[in-house]
């Protein structure tokens, strides 16, 4: 699909081996590829009995699947995880304070940093949320931030995600299944630890409690079974030793969020929902949602219980809002940006769209609300009918639609059929806003699986893969996981 070079994770332009995959490589080659094998069957049986699923909305032959799990993992070395835990700290902070200005002053939109019209105009943008205060300024309390590295081996943000980001459980599960199947592996390499990411979710969460709660109570709300994140949301749940509830679990009585339990009615001040917007609370949003609680924005306008993350979130991961992100923290936080943005036409400006049209071979195309990998034009995989398609559709709404090179991600050895092959990858590392930003070292790496596939999502056949970021020798997380070095 590419012609471009596509820069290698684990071995240079000339085969050699990068330094800090040295000692996997090292395993690898000294491991008999029946172990290999035995372990391969070993995490797929493990992952099915444990029931590490996500559903496939609108497929007929069954609802669930298991995601592909893949035993190579993506390693990224110590120096380079500084610079990219620096970028992404500072991007949530400036996309949290672009949240509180656009609910309160807007003095970015009254500044002509960003078009009023594409924030106050936008479909994610919630009215309802002018002028409530929220607690300590944080809309997004977990922002995951998908990173890609180009063919010059340097990353870029290529997606915001702030509403309700899922995949987390399988970061940690992952993680779970490697260190089971592979000791020796953390017995050889000083590998940053991930386990403890429930425990910073509680702390942030019970930060961002009312005021004056000392002991706050935590709920995550979920639509329910049928959800395709569910195993995440029972996974959290239970990891962080809190309550999984329904809408139908909770009740509302004088701006006070309530839940059922088995010995009475219990007060809940801060709930991580999993739930959309318009799903939350039938008086304020969609009378026909089923899955909120009546009441509950009420609560929350009134400052009586926490909802992470914040409603009105969506606007600001938006596509249509995301090339905006690096004016955004220049403004904000007189900052240069760290990070990155892929370059990104705008279909909505005249010269943006007639360069998009025509290029449409060489570039993507997405819808700004589009999520799961749907929604898109691959120019350079697409036949000339489905651009001449996404030709009609951007010429009858340009404003739902950006385009962006089409990027030569980086690829990573990966188990297929035939053998160890290249397969392209992202990462979604996680970010959590409380009393301070704080970011595991890792994230959620996703790998496509069918050959010369750039589409990473689960969805459309997308696989995972553990994230190991390197300890310097003075690197400390507050928990142990190997001291030895490589």
């Amino acid at each position: 699909m590419l012609s471009a070079p596509v820069y290698d994770e684990m071995r240079t332009p000339d085969g050699s081996v990068r330094a800090h995959y040295g000692a996997f490589a090292d395993w690898l080659e000294r491991t008999p590829p029946d172990r290999i094998a035995q372990k391969r069957g070993e995490a797929e049986r493990i992952f099915h009995r444990v029931g590490i699923t996500f559903a496939v909305y609108g497929e007929q032959s069954g609802t669930e699947r298991l995601i592909p799990f893949d035993l190579v993992p993506r390693i990224i070395p110590a120096d380079e995880w500084t610079r990219l835990e620096a970028g992404l700290s500072q991007r949530v902070r400036a996309l949290n304070l672009f949240l509180g200005d656009i609910y309160h002053d807007q003095a970015i939109l009254r500044a002509g940093v960003i078009p009023a019209e594409r924030v106050l105009g936008n479909a994610q943008y919630r009215k309802e949320m002018v002028g409530v205060d929220v607690p300590r300024g944080i809309y997004a309390h977990v922002a995951g931030v998908d990173v890609v590295r180009n063919d010059e081996g340097r990353y870029c943000v290529l997606e915001d995600n702030l509403r309700v980001p899922s995949g987390v459980s399988y970061m940690l599960e992952n993680r779970r299944m490697m260190m089971r199947l592979f000791p020796e592996l953390f017995a050889t390499c000083s590998i940053r630890p991930v386990q403890h990411y429930p425990d910073q979710l509680l702390e942030n969460l019970h930060a961002v409690a009312p005021a004056g709660e000392e002991r706050p109570t935590v709920a995550v709300l979920s639509p329910g079974a049928y959800n395709s994140a569910y195993y995440e949301h029972a996974f959290l749940a239970q990891q962080m030793g809190v309550e999984l509830v329904e809408g139908r679990d909770l009740f509302v009585q004088d701006d006070t969020v309530y839940m059922w339990t088995t010995r009475g009615p219990e007060r809940v001040h801060v709930i991580y929902r999993r739930v959309d917007d318009d799903f939350l609370d039938p008086l304020a949003f969609r009378p026909d949602s089923m899955l909120g609680v009546p009441g509950l924005f009420g609560a929350y306008r009134a400052g009586r219980v926490t909802l992470a993350n914040a409603i009105g979130t969506g606007v600001a991961d938006d596509k249509s809002i995301y090339p905006f992100v690096p004016d955004m923290i220049r403004f904000y936080l007189s900052e240069a940006p760290i990070l990155d943005n892929v370059p990104t036409l705008l279909l909505y400006r005249d010269d943006d769209r007639a360069s998009a049209l025509a290029n449409l071979e060489q570039l993507v195309v997405k819808e700004v609300h589009g999520a799961g990998g749907y929604g898109m034009l691959i120019g350079p995989a697409s036949t000339a009918a489905e651009r001449e398609a996404f030709r009609q559709r951007i010429l009858a709404a340009p404003e739902r639609y950006i385009a962006q090179p089409t990027l030569a991600l980086s690829t990573c050895p990966t188990f297929v059929a035939a053998g160890l092959a290249p397969r392209h990858i992202d990462l979604r590392p996680y970010v959590l806003s409380g009393r301070q930003v704080v970011i595991v070292p890792g994230g959620l790496t996703r790998v496509a699986l069918r050959e010369g596939s750039l589409v990473v999502n689960s969805s459309q056949g997308g696989g995972t893969k553990d994230t190991w970021v390197l300890a310097n020798s003075d690197a400390s997380d507050g928990m142990t996981q190997s001291q030895s070095q490589c």
